[in-house]
């Protein structure tokens, strides 16, 4: 429902504010991991408001933990450093130069432009790469693509201090080794891995697209709700199918190592963690364990 500024009235305004209270209460004091990147990030004006939603969370007490990416940032930079982006099957090929050049933007520009934005809009926030505390240890994936990074082992003590301390941790997906070697680490992946290691209440994945459709052309086919063996039966009958098939499987993977619920949601539709973490209908796909209470009708 949209209001011109004149119709939102103090009664309405309190109205909705009343409505969302036992969403609120199911959230305060429990960590969101919250994946952004790719086209979410394109818009400046998306970004400040996703900023605001983020700081909106953190102020009535959620534990807000942010994973960020930056695949276009980084190709922007290659480019102008002279170097032409190359990938196979989806992934970047990254050799010694091409990490450092991912290094500098994910761990530099992108995670402290974030910082600073959240900064900005009330919050209070830190940034970090999977290279401090050795939070993320990785290895090479696969040699062909040079440094991506498989995460090996997740040291979540970092990010629990700073959650501890009251702020918002924004992380950076540079992962690394004992060789001191650094990764470029899918930011899915490390999202799904860092909720399972904080044992995190939901993991938001923004992508660009509505959620899982039965029908890819049809996005009023929206799947609302799967558990992780109906997420098998999709992939057997097609219907989750390609670019899905992986954010899937991080859903499952943050599940299976402790996240409570994972939910896929298009990270374009204005204030959409929002309508899906203070609203029962919420605006994607939810994926949860095979035991949750399909009975209990709470996203």
């Amino acid at each position: 429902m949209k209001f011109r500024n004149e119709e939102l009235t103090n009664p309405l305004r309190a109205e909705v504010l009343i409505q969302a209270l036992p969403y609120i209460k199911r959230y305060v004091g429990k960590t969101v991991v919250i994946k952004y990147g790719g086209n979410a990030m394109d818009s400046e004006e998306s970004k400040q408001r996703m900023m605001r939603d983020i700081v909106l969370l953190w102020l009535i007490g959620v534990k807000v933990v942010l994973v960020h990416g930056g695949g276009p940032e980084i190709t922007k930079a290659m480019e102008q450093f002279g170097k032409e982006p190359k990938f196979i099957d989806g992934l970047r090929v990254t050799d010694k130069e091409t990490m450092d050049i991912a290094q500098m933007v994910l761990a530099g520009k992108v995670n402290k432009t974030l910082v600073n934005m959240l900064e900005a809009q009330g919050g209070k926030a830190m940034g970090i790469s999977g290279m401090d505390g050795r939070l993320i240890e990785a290895k090479v994936k696969d040699e062909r693509l040079g440094y991506v990074g498989e995460i090996t082992n997740i040291n979540i003590a970092p990010v629990k201090d700073l959650l501890e301390k009251g702020y918002i941790p924004v992380v950076s997906t540079i992962g690394c080794d004992q060789e001191s070697n650094a990764y470029n680490i899918n930011g899915d992946t490390a999202a799904a891995y860092i909720a399972g290691a904080l044992k995190a209440k939901r993991l938001i994945l923004m992508t660009n697209v509505n959620g899982i459709l039965e029908r890819s052309d049809d996005p009023s086919s929206l799947i609302t709700d799967i558990t992780v063996s109906e997420a098998g039966e999709l992939k057997a009958k097609g219907i989750i199918s390609g670019g899905m098939i992986p954010k899937v499987d991080c859903c499952i993977k943050a599940i299976e190592t402790g996240t409570r619920k994972v939910v896929i949601i298009n990270g374009m539709i204005p204030h959409a963690i929002i309508m899906e973490l203070l609203t029962d209908e919420g605006v994607g796909t939810l994926v949860k364990g095979d035991k949750d209470d399909k009975a209990s009708g709470n996203r």
